[in-house]
């Protein structure tokens, strides 16, 4: 919680040269474990809860 809040919203060609950034989002998506909480697609708003860690990400049945 927290961790990403400085990073910037876009990204750009030059962020490869950025050490800094780079530090940070290596520390956010590699070092990082969710236990519990939720996923939301950005582009449906679609919630996928995450339990003990693992996410579900199954269509509940009205969505097939």
């Amino acid at each position: 919680v927290g961790c990403g809040g400085d990073l910037p919203k876009e990204f750009s060609d030059q962020i490869t040269s950025d050490t800094e950034i780079l530090q940070r989002l290596h520390h956010i998506l590699l070092e990082i474990d969710i236990i519990e909480g939720n996923l939301q697609c950005p582009e449906t708003g679609r919630v996928f809860p995450i339990s003990n860690g693992i996410p579900n990400m199954l269509l509940n049945e009205e969505e097939v």
